[in-house]
């Protein structure tokens, strides 16, 4: 290992070369490599000649308060066995970072199961992340509502109403013309829409199927979109006459949105809730990330904050809001609320509940209406990522 390491975006060769590597890292071949190949940026490390690391990377936005900001998703990254240990991984982030930088990244999302190495680097956990688990039968005997019609496949309309509906949260991807065509391939998905009749389209459901070892079919849900509470309903009402075929519906992680309409209409809650790694968030450029994301109309406030930078100094910012846009800009004065780099990351996300919870996460304010101000300034979204990458 003492031959010198470089770092390079990487031509066919190098591609090539990653991806038989991340195959002996992952123990598996990973299809996105190739799948993503015309969308996403590679960068490698090289030592010798061999490629030793490296990671994808796609510049996409994700919608925060209702607007879209620039972000570097972060994918599919690994190292060599025989390079680990060295801190190889931290560096290659950086450089994973920053071409996606230079082309107006001010935020990063990435899903790791190594979330201490990702604190270590600034990103943080916003929101936990479940798949679940219900047996088709208690689907079909709680969920009864009429008057929907299921037609199968993807149409604009259906990739509009999608992307109306991700504006909704905090954290969805504004997906790419080529995303959903991407997602289908790679998991072999099967959509449905779901109307009134004669009326657009309400609800979008893909999912896909495997053939059960020893009867029927396994049923996985991708995609759960839904503009109201019938709809998603009638949704479930669909998944729950697979009931001859299908023993359980499996939401994959994250899939499922966070509200109640699966918790409220079951009569029987016999779910089952498995935990997975989350994802995180980082900010990469803490004025632009501001001043991009949207904020409530109906705010006016101004709230000294100290935030941590990347060195572990704190620097003083004013955050000023008003009619529904938000700047901040450094200042003299003492802040009213401090945030950690990765506290930081939770607020703009819209991780923070509560003044509780903020609390609880270490966040120190001399003011609790300031913190209060702050909570409200971010949580009028919630926080969810059904994407992966």
């Amino acid at each position: 290992m003492n031959q010198q390491l470089t770092f390079a975006p990487a031509d066919d060769g190098l591609w090539e070369q990653y991806d038989q590597l991340a195959t002996r890292a992952y123990g598996h071949p990973i299809g996105d490599i190739t799948h993503l190949r015309e969308h996403a940026d590679l960068q490698v490390a090289v030592r010798g000649g061999r490629v030793v690391a490296g990671g994808l990377g796609l510049l996409v936005d994700q919608f925060f308060g209702g607007a879209p900001v620039p972000s570097a998703c972060l994918g599919d990254g690994c190292v060599a066995p025989e390079e680990r240990g060295n801190h190889l991984a931290t560096d290659m982030t950086t450089e994973r970072l920053r071409p996606l930088i230079e082309r107006g990244a001010v935020i990063s999302t990435i899903s790791t199961s190594s979330t201490g190495y990702a604190r270590r680097l600034g990103w943080e956990a916003p929101t936990g992340v479940l798949a679940w688990e219900v047996a088709t039968d208690d689907l079909k005997r709680s969920f009864a509502t009429e008057g929907f019609e299921a037609e199968h496949g993807l149409t604009d309309e259906a990739e509009v109403l999608q992307r109306e509906l991700a504006r909704q949260w905090n954290g969805p991807v504004h997906r790419p013309t080529w995303w959903n065509r991407w997602k289908q391939d790679k998991n072999n998905l099967t959509t449905y829409r779901f109307a009134p009749p004669d009326r657009p389209t309400t609800g979008l459901l893909s999912l896909a199927t495997e053939r059960h070892e020893r009867h029927g079919m396994s049923l996985t849900v991708h995609d759960f979109w839904a503009d109201s509470q019938p709809t998603a309903a009638a949704m479930l009402t669909f998944l729950g006459h697979h009931n001859t075929r299908a023993h359980t519906i499996q939401f994959r992680r994250g899939a499922l949105p966070p509200y109640p309409t699966l918790l409220h209409g079951l009569r029987h809650h016999r779910t089952t809730a498995e935990a997975w790694h989350p994802w995180m968030l980082r900010i990469l450029d803490v004025p632009a990330a501001i001043r991009l994301r949207g904020w409530p109309t109906d705010l006016t406030t101004a709230v000294p904050m100290e935030i941590e930078n990347d060195t572990g100094d704190r620097g003083r910012w004013m955050l000023q809001v008003g009619t529904g846009a938000a700047e901040i800009v450094p200042t003299h004065v003492e802040g009213q609320v401090t945030f950690t780099r990765r506290q930081l990351a939770v607020w703009y996300a819209g991780g923070y509940r509560s003044t509780t919870s903020a609390r609880m996460a270490g966040v120190h304010a001399v003011s609790e209406k300031a913190l209060t101000t702050l909570v409200r300034s971010t949580a009028q979204f919630e926080p969810w990522l059904p994407d992966h990458f």
